[in-house]
């Protein structure tokens, strides 16, 4: 399929709260560098932020970030800020809390419920903000997420965020954040080439309660940070030539196909790869193709 005058409105229109926005983002992961974090060797920052800025041209007006996307050299909020900045009314970026990272790349002991104010000003700072759009609190690992969710409940009220969301929690969790302010999205690894009952779970859930889901890592697969997943390819590559699309705009095509309210945001330090995503919005695959893909995600 031609990806140079296929724009990000092809895709659709969903709400984060009462923010609207293309259903084909932008994640800022892989702006940093080869491979997310630490894992790769540093991007050309001319190019990354050239990235970030045809991605606004394409009409992408979610990006999703955090202030622990760093490498050695790059920071990704840094990035959005110089490029992007001053902001678009219509551009809306969400960013999450709760890991850290020490300046060495390092990870350190995750956010404990008082540290969370200090994870969204950091995340402020970088990004040239009064406020943040959507912060999600990123679980790790604790059984419980009400004390956390009820400290970014807090910065909420104060103004300094405006939706609040969750990543990498199950049903419950939902239910648990729910009881102390409304949730707009919930962002799970999610993916043809990953498959968690769970999560399953959780997704019906949101569709249900009319909740946005923002998967992460939809592309990469088992492959996680380090790049394209190539699980399931024969199958991938055999929708793929019939559509004349890459394997890379079917796995966006069969994530978005999951429901209207799931919301796409694949990363990419690439121009090229860039416009094949955002694309990917305007691939409709048909119940054959779905049925073929279904069947190797749960064979």
């Amino acid at each position: 399929m031609t990806s140079e005058t296929i724009t990000a409105e092809s895709a659709g229109t969903r709400h984060l709260g009462d923010l609207p926005v293309r259903r084909v983002g932008f994640g800022a992961m892989r702006l940093t560098g080869s491979a997310a974090f630490h894992l790769g060797t540093p991007s050309d920052r001319a190019r990354s932020l050239a990235v970030l800025r045809r991605a606004v041209e394409l009409g992408v007006n979610h990006i999703d970030t955090a202030a622990f996307y760093f490498s050695s050299l790059r920071s990704a909020n840094e990035l959005i800020n110089s490029a992007l900045a001053p902001y678009a009314d219509d551009l809306v970026i969400a960013t999450k809390v709760g890991p850290y990272r020490d300046w060495t790349g390092e990870w350190g002991t995750s956010a404990r419920p008082e540290d969370l104010r200090a994870h969204v000003e950091e995340n402020l700072r970088q990004l040239g903000r009064d406020h943040l759009d959507v912060v999600y609190l990123r679980r790790m690992r604790q059984d419980s997420v009400a004390e956390h969710f009820g400290a970014l409940a807090e910065l909420r009220a104060a103004g300094l965020i405006r939706h609040l969301g969750l990543s990498g929690v199950e049903p419950r969790h939902l239910a648990e954040a729910q009881a102390i302010a409304p949730v707009v999205s919930v962002q799970n690894r999610y993916g043809l080439g990953f498959h968690d009952p769970a999560t399953d779970a959780l997704l019906a859930q949101c569709r249900a309660q009319g909740i946005a889901f923002v998967p992460f890592y939809a592309i990469a697969g088992e492959a996680g940070p380090r790049g394209a997943g190539t699980d399931h390819e024969e199958e991938v590559r055999a929708v793929a030539r019939a559509h004349g699309a890459s394997s890379a705009q079917v796995r966006i095509a069969w994530t978005l196909h999951q429901g209207p309210h799931v919301l796409a945001v694949p990363g990419t330090g690439d121009p090229d790869h860039l416009a094949e995503n955002v694309a990917a919005g305007a691939l409709r695959l048909t119940g054959a193709d779905l049925a073929r893909l279904d069947g190797v995600r749960t064979g």
